[in-house]
């Protein structure tokens, strides 16, 4: 259907060529059928704005010099060649990658999991109860994160004082509020998928149990994983909750540590440690996509047949 668009839009434009530009230029703007300029254009502006200072940043990370201004060679002294200053050797910026990478992973698999099963207890039960929790797991997904840090660092100090500020109030806090993310998007992916494969595996003999572990868990899988990645690159550059709940330098992460280090006089070691934070993010990013695009390509099919494998092999 694209190409017959395609060939009627040049067939327009070839049969208008001869006309009077001003003519030519009014049917074209008018045309259903031309590119939309304006939105592209828009678009473009706009990737360009939100990538290149990102770029800049990166580029100087490699610079040689000090300088975070004047370029003055291509190195890896800032990433690991500086026994000193460079984000390997350094120990608050080492501390705070070895820590985010931290949070980060412990998060992701804490939170995915009791996000797993919160979605599937909703999902079930009915009832006054499970709309409230539905709005309290809702509640935390909406309330503005620097409300939340606060409210959490004022428990940690006065009512749970047993729970220390930096790296255990920094996960409680994290799993709190990165929760809603596996929440919301395994809901929506049992949605999309209803209940007649389950319900009909239970009909031909599984238990509820089996019905449950072996055909819809298995169609859970992207979902779980797309929130997985989600929660991790969302802790990777997470900073409100992580600085109001940390200790001192060494439970601080790197979102923290550039923020402080930024007010002195930084070298291009913060642009290294910058960098790094955005690639393990974009990685993660990508991962998930390329990673959910192949759980789910031919699920339809795999999905058809599920219940009934399940039922034979009972």
């Amino acid at each position: 259907m694209q190409k017959g668009i395609d060939a009627a839009a040049s067939s327009i434009s070839g049969s208008s060529r001869y006309l009077r530009p001003g003519v030519w230029l009014s049917r074209r703007w008018s045309s259903p059928w031309r590119r939309p300029l304006v939105l592209g254009t828009f678009t473009w502006i706009y990737l360009a704005w939100s990538i290149l200072p990102v770029g800049i940043a990166m580029l100087f990370s490699f610079n040689s010099g000090r300088s975070r201004s004047a370029w003055q060679g291509f190195s890896w002294r800032w990433y690991f060649g500086d026994p000193t200053g460079s984000v390997l050797h350094d120990p608050t910026l080492h501390a705070a990658l070895i820590q985010s990478l931290r949070l980060a992973g412990l998060t992701t698999l804490v939170a995915v999991p009791l996000g797993v099963l919160f979605a599937i207890g909703i999902d079930r039960w009915r009832g006054r109860a499970a709309t409230s929790l539905n709005f309290l797991m809702l509640l935390s997904f909406v309330i503005p994160e620097l409300i939340l840090g606060v409210a959490l660092l004022f428990v940690f100090s006065n009512l749970f004082d047993f729970i220390h500020l930096g790296t255990p109030a920094q996960l409680l806090g994290l799993i709190t509020f990165e929760i809603s993310y596996p929440v919301i998007i395994v809901r929506a992916r049992m949605l999309s998928l209803g209940k007649e494969l389950e319900e009909a595996a239970m009909d031909l003999g599984a238990p509820p149990t089996h019905a449950l572990r072996r055909v819809l868990m298995p169609m859970l899988y992207p979902a779980i994983f797309a929130s997985a990645v989600l929660v991790f690159a969302s802790v990777i550059d997470d900073f409100i909750i992580v600085r109001y709940l940390s200790l001192d330098a060494s439970t601080e992460p790197m979102s923290v540590a550039i923020y402080n280090t930024a007010r002195a006089s930084p070298t291009p070691a913060l642009n290294a440690l910058a960098s790094i934070m955005v690639v393990v993010s974009f990685v993660a990013a990508v991962v998930g996509i390329l990673t959910y695009r192949w759980l789910t390509k031919g699920e339809r099919g795999k999905n058809d047949s599920a219940a009934v494998n399940l039922a034979a092999q009972i």
